[in-house]
């Protein structure tokens, strides 16, 4: 009883809507960009290698034998590097849109965190912290002022 009280806690707290709304965005952030690379970089990128696909690009160590009936006896050998340049690719793509995200989000972040700024509305916390150090320092100021008397 006290795992499914644990849970329901857990649920409720909406850690678990948070991870799935992560997921499913995060899930379709990756066909985005899976088509991005897959799609739009790499075909220019094929024509500098005359029309050749990166995925098909390999190094064979060993070729494959087959017998006279088409039956594969002896399996090839191969390091697909071709691969491994276009999950490359896909990392590089992956690594830099989530850097100009996450720099956009701070920039708004810092934003809205400006009490000064009066084009974005400040988070009423930041609002109270900033009403309460103007408050501390008006009060420093009057009790500096009394103490020179």
């Amino acid at each position: 009883m006290k795992l499914l009280k644990e849970f329901k806690e857990f649920a409720v707290k909406g850690n678990m809507m948070d991870m799935a709304i992560g997921i499913i965005i995060g899930a379709a952030f990756n066909k985005v960009i899976d088509v991005l690379a897959k799609q739009v970089l790499l075909p220019p990128l094929s024509l500098l290698s005359d029309g050749a696909r990166f995925s098909d690009k390999r190094l064979v160590l060993r070729e494959g034998v087959t017998d006279t009936s088409g039956a594969i006896t002896i399996s090839e050998v191969a390091v697909e590097y071709g691969k491994l340049f276009e999950v490359f690719l896909d990392f590089l793509i992956i690594g830099f849109t989530v850097f100009i995200v996450v720099k956009a989000m701070n920039k708004l972040r810092n934003r809205a965190q400006d009490t000064k700024d009066k084009t974005v509305a400040t988070p009423k916390d930041i609002q109270l912290l900033s009403d309460l150090k103007t408050l501390m320092e008006e009060q420093n100021r009057l009790l500096k002022s009394q103490v020179s008397k």
